[in-house]
């Protein structure tokens, strides 16, 4: 099995929109008429949730009517952020077919389906021009992605001279074992974790300028600490990643906390320009 079509195994639910749908109800919400804050619980899979993209969002500089391509953009709580708070007109794309139609009922849902679109489709071979985009959002994707050269060209291509690229992904802060499963992967095989100096030569050797890093480790960790706290006091949410993740929600995220904690891992921002 290529590397491709394992990362899209992993990610595959099989009953994905239905169980979205209960947990929707649970929750006391209507499926059927959604706004992109309900859903901010489930469809923001990647370490700072919301808060994380619209830090993120903000950094850009985002405005309205910018084209922003978002290269595996899964359930698409971001692209839809992107596309109601910023006003941006978004096109997202992943691997995993289920995320993508996933993504595309539940923009309509929320009544964005003019602003935001998804298809299915490798971030090694972007189905666009050159020159498309203004902007290209890369969340938490890298780390599935061996060939970081190859994704890094291809953003570039499709970028207009000048647009602007933001990277967000889990990077490698210290050498050491990883304590698989992960929440990116069951095993270390589809697992690509780099540090930010290797991303910073991969994205300046394909033509970008380095503006920025940040690391998020410290904003993560308040934020998963204040979710814990929410969670002992009120119960755990209807809307959470267990939708996604299922039984073995639990060991992954423990897994992925303890390595961010011991030093391992650092989510990491990296604004770049074409």
């Amino acid at each position: 099995m290529d590397t491709e079509t394992a990362v899209a195994k992993h990610y595959t639910h099989g009953s994905l929109e239905q169980a979205l749908f209960q947990a929707l109800r649970s929750a006391g919400k209507d499926p059927e008429h959604l706004t992109a804050d309900e859903l901010s619980g489930v469809d923001e899979f990647h370490l700072g949730w919301r808060p994380a993209t619209a830090a993120l969002a903000k950094d850009l500089g985002l405005r309205p009517g910018e084209r922003l391509l978002d290269i595996g953009s899964g359930l698409g709580g971001p692209a839809r952020f992107f596309a109601s708070a910023c006003g941006c007109r978004v096109e997202g794309i992943d691997l995993t077919d289920e995320f993508v139609a996933v993504a595309v009922s539940l923009t309509r849902r929320c009544g964005l389906a003019d602003k935001a679109a998804f298809r299915q489709g490798s971030a090694l071979d972007l189905p666009y021009a050159a020159g498309s985009f203004d902007v290209a959002t890369l969340i938490h994707v890298g780390m599935n992605i061996g060939d970081k050269a190859r994704l890094f060209a291809e953003a570039k291509r499709v970028l207009t001279p000048g647009g602007r690229f933001g990277v967000y992904d889990v990077m490698r802060a210290k050498q050491g074992p990883l304590p698989f499963p992960l929440p990116w992967s069951q095993v270390p095989e589809t697992s690509f974790v780099e540090t930010p100096e290797t991303y910073r030569r991969l994205l300046t050797e394909a033509g970008f300028t380095i503006e920025g890093t940040v690391d998020r480790s410290a904003f993560v960790l308040e934020l998963a600490r204040a979710q814990q706290a929410k969670a002992a006091a009120e119960g755990p949410p209807a809307l959470s990643l267990q939708v996604l993740m299922g039984a073995t929600r639990k060991e992954r995220m423990a897994n992925v906390f303890t390595a961010l904690e011991g030093g391992l891992i650092a989510p990491t921002q990296i604004l770049a320009r074409a």
